[in-house]
C-alpha cells in the first residue's frame, strides 16, 4: 500500500481501523490533491482507498495535501491537513551585510482543519484559510486537548524559514475552525543532543539545517507528556562539504505533564530511514499500542510495531511483518 505521512483512526463507533494518507491516483483512481482513506476490520485485509477530502475552492491554498490526520472531537470528525501553494510566495527579510537570514525562497503552508459527520468523509472545510498563522510555513498540525479541556493545535515551523526547525503551539478556539490565541514555542530541532554527535568530520561549508516534522502527542503511565517527532540525520558528509543523513523516527518527554514542558529530547526510537510515526490502540481486547511509520522516505509504506509504554518511557517492539510485508 503506497502511503505516506501515515494516520490510522481505530474507531470504536464502526470497529473498523482508517488508514488516512495524500491521495494517490493510481490507488483511488481520482487525481486530484486531497487526502484517501483504506479501511480494515483486523489491519491484515485493506479496503481499495477513495478520496475522503478533496482541496478546493474556498481554501487558502490548494496542493500538497500531506500529514492528513482525523480526531473525534465532540462528536464530530476533524481532518486536520497540509496545504501549501507554491506561487504564494511570503516576503523575506533583506539580507545583512553577513548575507542574514538566509534568503530562502518562502511561500504559503499551513495546517487546515475540514469536518465530516463519518470517519469515511466526505470532509468539508471548517474555514478557508489556516490554523496556523499565514505568514508562517508550517506543517503537520496535530490536535491535543489539555486538561482544562482547551484545543490546541502542535504543528512544526519550517526550517525554511527557521534555519533550526521547531515545534510550536497555538490555542484553537472551541469549534477548531481558528486560533484562538498567539502561538508558543515549545522546542527547537537542534535541541536533540544526538543529532551533534552524528556529524561527520568538520568541513568549511558545514550549514546543517535541522528539520522538525510530524509531532504526534500521547499521555505516559506517569502523567508525563510524551511527543513523536521526526527529523532527519546528520552523519554522511556530502561532496560538497554539507552533511545529510536517513529520515529517523525520535521522541521527547515532558515529565511536567504540560504541553509547555519543559521537553527532554530521547535517542531515536526507530532509524533505518523511518519516520512520521503515530500511536494507535489496537481494537482487540488488550487495547496493546502500536506504532505505524513510513520507510523508506521516498516510495513510502506502512510499518507496524508493537510499542510498549512504561512509566515516562518507550520502547520499541517487534516489527509486526505478518501485517505489514516486512521490509
Amino acid at each position: 500500500m503506497p502511503l505516506h505521512d501515515p494516520y490510522v483512526l481505530a474507531d470504536e463507533a464502526t470497529g473498523q481501523y482508517f488508514l488516512y494518507t495524500s491521495n494517490v491516483a493510481a490507488m483511488s483512481g481520482e487525481d486530484v490533491v486531497g487526502t484517501m482513506v483504506y479501511r480494515s476490520r483486523d489491519l491484515r485485509r485493506w479496503s481499495r482507498p477513495s478520496v475522503v477530502f478533496r482541496a478546493a475552492e474556498p481554501m487558502a491554498a490548494r496542493q500538497g495535501a500531506w500529514a492528513p490526520e482525523v480526531h473525534v472531537h465532540r462528536g464530530r470528525y476533524i481532518l486536520l491537513v497540509t496545504l501549501h501553494d507554491e506561487e504564494a510566495t511570503l516576503p523575506v527579510p533583506a539580507a545583512d551585510g553577513y548575507g542574514l537570514p538566509v534568503p530562502v525562497r518562502n511561500h504559503v503552508r499551513g495546517t487546515f482543519a475540514a469536518v465530516a459527520e463519518s470517519p469515511s468523509g466526505p470532509f468539508l472545510p471548517l474555514a478557508e484559510g489556516s490554523l496556523t498563522p499565514p505568514d508562517f510555513m508550517a506543517l503537520d498540525g496535530t490536535l491535543f486537548v489539555d486538561p482544562e479541556g482547551d484545543p490546541w493545535l502542535v504543528y512544526a515551523h519550517e526550517w525554511l524559514q527557521k534555519i533550526d526547525g521547531t515545534i510550536e503551539a497555538i490555542p484553537l478556539r472551541e469549534d477548531l475552525a481558528a486560533a484562538a490565541g498567539e502561538p508558543i514555542h515549545l522546542f527547537r530541532g537542534s535541541e536533540a543532543a544526538w543529532l551533534t554527535a552524528d556529524l561527520p568530520r568538520p568541513s568549511a561549508h558545514q550549514l546543517a539545517p535541522y528539520v522538525t516534522d510530524g509531532p504526534q502527542l500521547l499521555r505516559a503511565p506517569s502523567g508525563a507528556l510524551i511527543m513523536l517527532w521526526s527529523t532527519y540525520a546528520k552523519d554522511r558528509a556530502t561532496a560538497t562539504g554539507m552533511v545529510e543523513g536517513d529520515y529517523v523516527q525520535t521522541w521527547a518527554v515532558a515529565e511536567s505533564g504540560e504541553l509547555a514542558g519543559p521537553w527532554v529530547q530521547q535517542e531515536p526510537l526507530l532509524r533505518q530511514d523511518s519516520g512520521h510515526g503515530m500511536v494507535f490502540r489496537a481494537l482487540d481486547g488488550d487495547r496493546r499500542p502500536l506504532l505505524i511509520v513510513h520507510r523508506p522516505f521516498r516510495d513510502a509504506r506502512g510499518k507496524l510495531y508493537d510499542l510498549e509504554i512504561e512509566g515516562s518511557g518507550l520502547r520499541i517492539g517487534r516489527q509486526l511483518t505478518e501485517l505489514d510485508g516486512g521490509g
